[in-house]
């Protein structure tokens, strides 16, 4: 683990490039052992690194399954309910579900699970797509602090936080380099 400190405080790499590599081909077989298989399965990430993590999962599960499995892309600005307390404008990226969401298995995929308000409207997107058979979540980092009943069925890593705290995760896709960073005394 490494410290890093920049001006809002001290900083903590949790995951590694190597750390998370290492999560995501284990949640990939997590999800084909409880799915048993990929059949009717689609991983639908959530905007924005939730795409991305979505797309890695299925590459990882076309790698061990030989199948190609569906990915779609997942935008929930308008669903949010803290949409009119943000202020301005929202800015929608779009949804892109190029299949038909009714009778598939779901897994929905995002970077970190905090509250559970993000889950929340994602849910509420998906259902105005379609009626799948069912939908699991599956994220790269769990930090506690839930207000809603939601939990993840495939966690990369459990990490307890406080409140003043932020888990920035960095994707390569996004943001050019893979990694978790704890930020301490976050305001």
């Amino acid at each position: 683990m490494s410290i890093l400190v920049r001006e809002k405080g001290a900083q903590t790499e949790i995951m590694t490039k190597d750390d998370i590599k290492r999560a995501l081909t284990r949640m990939a077989h997590e999800i084909l052992e409880k799915n048993q298989g990929s059949e009717n399965l689609a991983l639908i990430g959530i905007r924005t690194r939730g795409i991305f993590l979505a797309r890695r999962l299925a590459a990882i599960i076309h790698q061990v399954e030989g199948t190609a499995v569906a990915v779609g892309t997942l935008d929930i600005t308008l669903y949010r309910d803290d949409i009119a307390a943000k202020g301005g404008i929202p800015i929608v990226g779009g949804s892109d579900v190029p299949f038909d969401l009714n009778g598939k298995k779901v897994v929905l995929c995002d970077d970190v699970l905090y509250t559970g308000r993000t889950i929340r409207a994602a849910l509420d997107a998906l259902f105005d797509l379609g009626r799948p058979s069912f939908i699991r979540l599956a994220v790269l980092v769990d930090r506690g602090h839930r207000e809603l009943p939601i939990r993840a069925d495939y966690v990369g890593k459990n990490i307890p936080t406080s409140y003043r705290e932020a888990v920035d995760v960095h994707l390569s896709e996004a943001d050019g380099e893979d990694t978790v960073i704890l930020e301490q005394d976050k305001d």
